[in-house]
């Protein structure tokens, strides 16, 4: 299961489980306040109030798993998406690198009197002025001598595309499977079915 759509599914079930719990919480209430204003059913009441601690008791356990495998994937996805980045960071570092060279060859080129590329020259004009100026001052002063004519060092530029990051991390393979994916009323009713079979008892 893609880490994306497996977020999206335990988070809508920590929800549900959520909602539930806090409906069976404000019946807990009710049933506690029902306790206290009517003491001759206090055994009644009693019993239901036990049946619903249980249940909420269930649904923590079973939301507090799931909430585990959330972080778990939270710490998957921020590593695909952390690797997706750096790979991006590296492939533009080691292009400002190349770059770098080219514009210091360049600057060689034009300082020896050489003719460069015009498109060459607006690279390294972009790049630093005060370097450009430098290398065309010493390329005058030797301007008399033969000079080389130069081929361009970039050739034809290809832009790199790349994935989104986000896209990248939710659609990486979670690592591994997640609890099983329970009903919350399904609970509601385990828990009510065992405490109806244990009271008969």
């Amino acid at each position: 299961m893609k880490i994306g759509e497996a977020q999206q599914l335990y988070r809508a079930q920590v929800q549900t489980y959520q909602m539930q719990k806090s409906t069976l919480s404000q019946k807990l209430h009710d049933v506690r306040n029902q306790m206290k204003s009517k003491p001759e059913e206090k055994e009644t009441f009693g019993e239901e109030a036990a049946v619903l601690e249980l249940t909420i008791n269930a649904l923590n356990e079973k939301q507090t798993e799931y909430q585990d495998y959330l972080s778990k994937l939270a710490e998957e996805h921020c590593a695909w998406w952390n690797m997706a980045v750096a790979e991006q960071q590296g492939d533009a570092l080691e292009e400002y690198a190349k770059d770098l060279g080219k514009m210091m060859e360049v600057a060689r080129r034009i300082m020896k009197g050489g003719i460069v590329p015009a498109s060459d020259e607006k690279k390294l004009m972009e790049f630093s002025m005060e370097l450009y100026q430098a290398a065309k001052n010493i390329g005058a002063m030797v301007q008399n001598q033969k000079k080389e004519e130069y081929d361009t060092l970039w050739g034809e530029e290809e832009e790199k595309e790349y994935e989104d990051p986000e896209e990248v991390a939710a659609n990486a393979n979670a690592s591994s499977e997640g609890p099983e994916i329970i009903n919350a009323t399904e609970i509601v009713e385990a828990v009510g079915l065992a405490s109806e079979s244990a009271s008969a008892e």
